[in-house]
C-alpha cells in the first residue's frame, strides 16, 4: 500500500509513518512545519519506501499529484495546542478547515479512502461521562476562543461524513484522547511533556486551574496500532471512532507522579488560568473516552500503562537536555501543593 499522511513530520504522524514502513508499505509525508519537526523523521529519510514533501494541503497542485499516486490518505495536519489555538484563533480556523476541505477534494477526485483526525474536544462541555461517539455536544460562547479549535474539528467532521454520504467519498473519522508519547513537545502546551521538562529542570511545576480537571492518557503507539487497523478496515467506513484509553487521572496527580518518577525537587504550584491562559478561558472538567465500538471492531486495546509511557518521555527528555523547557514561577499568593 502506498500511504499519503498529512502532518506526517509531527509528534503522531512521525510514528505512524515508522510503523507503515515497518509494515512494508510505501510512505509520503507531507507537512509545513508549522509544529512538525524534521529530526521527528530523520531516522527514517534513508528509507527507500519514504519520501517527505514540505509543503501546504492547500497547495493544490502539490496535493493533486500526491493523491493520485497513493492508495490511502491519513490526514492528520492541524493547528494544535491551547496556546496556539488562544493566540492565533484565526490560523486555527483556516488551518482545520480550509485544511480538511482540501484533502477531502483531494481523495474525493481519485476517489481514495481518507481517515479524518479529529479530537475529544468535540464533546465540549458536555458532563456525561464516558464520551460516546452519537453523544450530543456542548459548546461554550463563541466570544471564548478556546472553543474555536472544537467546532472547527467538528466542521471537519461534517465535511468529511457529507462527502461519505452524498458522493460515496470512503471516510473514517478518529477521535483522539490526550494521546502522549516520545517526540511529544511542550511548546504548545502540551502537557505532559511540559511537567517532564520542568520536573527535570527543577523548576515549577505549574498545574492551571485548581489540578482537580482529570485525563487520560493514551500511548501514542497504542494510537497508531488503531489508526493502521481502521485504515484496513472496510466495515469502519462512514463511521466515527473515539480512540484512547479509559484510565483516568487528575493534573495534579499526573504532576505528583512525574515529580516522583524523576525524584524532582520542584514544586507544584497551582496557577490560576487567568494568569496562564488568559481571561475568560474553560477547560472540560472530565475527559474519558467510551472506546467499547473501537474495541468490537477490532479487538483493540491499549497495551502500554501511564508509567511506561512516562518512563520514556523522561528517559528522552534527559537525552535531549534543557531544550525547550517552560520556565513559569508562580506569582505571588499562588498554591503551592507539592
Amino acid at each position: 500500500m502506498k500511504y499519503l499522511i498529512t502532518g506526517g513530520v509531527g509528534f503522531i504522524g512521525s510514528h505512524l509513518c515508522e510503523a507503515l514502513l515497518q509494515a512494508g508499505h510505501a510512505v509520503t509525508a507531507i507537512d509545513d512545519l508549522s509544529t512538525g519537526r524534521m529530526s521527528n523523521i530523520a531516522h527514517l529519510q534513508a528509507h527507500p519506501q519514504f519520501h517527505v514533501v514540505v509543503e501546504s494541503i492547500t497547495n493544490a497542485a502539490v496535493m493533486d499529484r500526491l493523491g493520485s499516486e497513493c492508495d490511502l490518505i491519513v490526514h492528520l495536519a492541524a493547528a494544535v495546542g491551547v496556546e496556539l489555538i488562544l493566540h492565533s484563533p484565526v490560523h486555527t480556523i483556516e488551518t482545520n478547515v480550509m485544511g480538511t476541505d482540501a484533502v477531502l477534494r483531494t481523495a474525493r477526485r481519485y476517489q481514495k479512502k481518507t481517515l479524518i483526525a479529529s479530537t475529544s474536544e468535540i464533546y465540549g462541555k458536555t458532563e456525561k461521562v464516558p464520551f460516546a461517539e452519537d453523544d450530543d455536544t456542548v459548546m461554550g460562547s463563541t466570544k471564548r476562543s478556546r472553543w474555536a479549535y472544537a467546532a472547527s474539528k467538528a466542521l471537519d467532521e461534517f465535511l468529511a461524513l457529507a462527502y461519505h454520504r452524498e458522493m460515496g467519498l470512503p471516510v473514517v473519522v478518529f477521535r483522539l484522547f490526550n494521546t502522549i508519547g516520545p517526540r511529544q513537545r511542550g511548546r504548545y502546551g502540551m502537557v505532559v511533556p511540559r511537567f517532564v521538562k520542568q520536573a527535570l529542570a527543577g523548576q515549577d511545576i505549574t498545574v492551571y486551574g485548581d489540578g482537580a480537571q482529570s485525563r487520560c492518557f493514551c500511548d501514542v503507539r497504542d494510537v497508531v496500532r488503531a489508526l493502521t487497523g481502521l485504515a484496513d478496515s472496510a466495515a469502519a467506513v462512514g463511521e466515527v471512532y473515539n480512540v484512547g484509553t479509559q484510565d483516568e487521572i487528575t493534573v495534579v496527580e499526573l504532576a505528583r507522579k512525574i515529580k516522583q518518577m524523576t525524584a524532582s525537587k520542584s514544586r507544584i504550584v497551582l496557577v490560576p488560568y487567568e494568569q496562564a491562559t488568559g481571561e475568560g478561558f474553560e477547560d472540560m472538567r472530565r475527559r474519558v473516552p467510551d472506546t467499547g465500538k473501537l474495541q468490537r471492531l477490532l479487538h483493540w486495546q491499549p497495551q502500554l500503562n501511564l508509567e511506561q509511557t512516562l518512563t520514556d518521555m523522561i528517559a528522552q527528555a534527559r537525552a535531549e537536555g534543557p531544550g525547550d523547557t517552560i520556565s513559569q514561577r508562580a506569582a505571588p499568593g499562588a498554591v503551592v501543593v507539592g
